[in-house]
């Protein structure tokens, strides 16, 4: 049989591009300066992020801006979180982003760079000089906040995957001018008064580069390279980076994190078990997976954890056409304006008293107009009508010229 001719309409091709884009992409970091910011009339947020080579169109839709708590403009360095895909009316691929993040915070980001050169060219950053994290510890220390919410999520969690580990907590203040002081101490301390400890771990929840420049400080990274026991950086969200996580022998991305990695050989041999334990009721097991593995198709499908892909880019018509109708409703007022103006200036020109305002005079004899000489005899009455009154007068003489 000859083969099948395959013939796309536009549509056709353009949705199979972006279905394409949307499945290699779905959720994608990028790093780039913002450019040409502008907000719709419907608080939608455009812009493009560029790089020394290259330019990329953004999108942040309304609905997605709750999450932002920092001001976006042109010129600033920014990391996003979308998923790229195509806008169909101009075949043009672009990033629907879902969050946004700035790298860069002023003079404390310039302080920030320049103790991570001068550490890093004394070799405290190199990998060879990083040990192991110990794969089963029975005692883990905690330098942190006995108040943050980062001690609760160590603890619960270590005490949930792996009950057997004991947990040293040391309380230390992780924010204001003497953090930096008590953490460096702390891990001195615990060095010195409780080897027998199998891992540290030193960190706190996330927030603003502010907020974690206590573990930024030159004498907390120092302290933490000069710890014998093995530690772990646990310090803010995934996006965030101190100088502490270069340092120390593992960074964790969270403190929730850190506390996974610790738990995570023991859980993982918890899990094994469990694992065989399942082999055991295979029957079960094999009717649980059927049911289970059409419940996951449909909750994992695109269109039910994306419902927002069927109308964005109506949302993206709409936006252009609301810009433009607005445009034009600017445009035809601005018209009408300018042609009831025009027409003011004409009818104050046909006004015919207008002439009297300027020294000139209308003659008339029995509210008639006098056009001409002839229109008058001697020792007529005649009213001469001048800007501000009627002066009444008699016909002595007339002359044609």
């Amino acid at each position: 049989m000859e083969d099948l001719e395959v013939v796309y309409t536009v549509t056709q091709l353009n949705l199979e591009i972006k279905n394409i884009l949307r499945s290699s992409f779905p959720n994608i970091k990028v790093i780039g300066e913002v450019s040409g910011f502008k907000r719709s009339s419907l608080d939608h947020i455009y812009f493009d992020l560029k790089d020394e080579n290259s330019i990329i169109g953004c999108v942040l839709f309304k609905w997605d801006q709750k999450r932002i708590n920092f001001e976006i403009k042109d010129g600033i360095l920014v990391k996003v979180v979308a998923e790229l895909t195509t806008y169909d009316k101009q075949s043009k691929y672009q990033l629907v982003i879902k969050n946004i993040l700035p790298l860069k915070e002023g003079d404390l980001w310039q302080k920030f760079e320049e103790l991570k050169k001068k550490l890093q060219a004394e070799g405290l950053f190199d990998p060879q000089r990083k040990r192991p994290i110990p794969k089963y510890p029975s005692y883990v220390g905690v330098v942190t906040s006995l108040y943050g919410a980062a001690v609760h999520d160590i603890v619960s969690i270590i005490k949930r995957r792996a009950p057997h580990i004991n947990i040293i907590i040391y309380p230390v203040k992780v924010q204001g001018e003497d953090a930096k002081y008590e953490i460096a101490n702390a891990i001195k301390e615990i060095n010195e008064n409780l080897s027998f400890i199998d891992v540290l771990l030193v960190g706190r929840g996330g927030g603003s580069l502010e907020d974690l420049w206590a573990f930024n400080e030159e004498i907390v990274a120092r302290a933490i390279a000069s710890s014998k026991i093995p530690t772990i950086s646990c310090v803010g969200h995934e996006t965030d980076f101190t100088i502490a996580d270069f340092v120390a022998d593992l960074r964790a991305a969270t403190p929730s994190a850190a506390a996974e990695t610790v738990s995570n050989e023991y859980y993982n041999l918890i899990e094994t078990i469990k694992t065989l334990e399942k082999r055991l009721i295979l029957g079960l097991k094999l009717t649980y997976q059927r049911i289970y593995q059409k419940f996951s198709i449909f909750v994992n499908s695109y269109f039910y954890r994306k419902p927002f892909i069927l109308i964005e880019d109506k949302i993206l018509s709409f936006d252009e056409s609301f810009t433009k109708m607005n445009e034009l409703i600017e445009k035809k007022l601005k018209d009408t304006i300018n042609l009831f103006e025009n027409l003011n200036s004409r009818l104050k020109n046909l006004n015919p008293f207008l002439p009297t305002k300027k020294g000139y005079a209308i003659l008339s004899k029995k509210d008639k107009i006098i056009k001409s000489v002839n229109d008058v005899e001697e020792g007529d009455e005649v009213d001469i009508k001048l800007s501000d009154g009627i002066i009444e007068t008699i016909v002595k003489n007339k002359e044609i010229l």
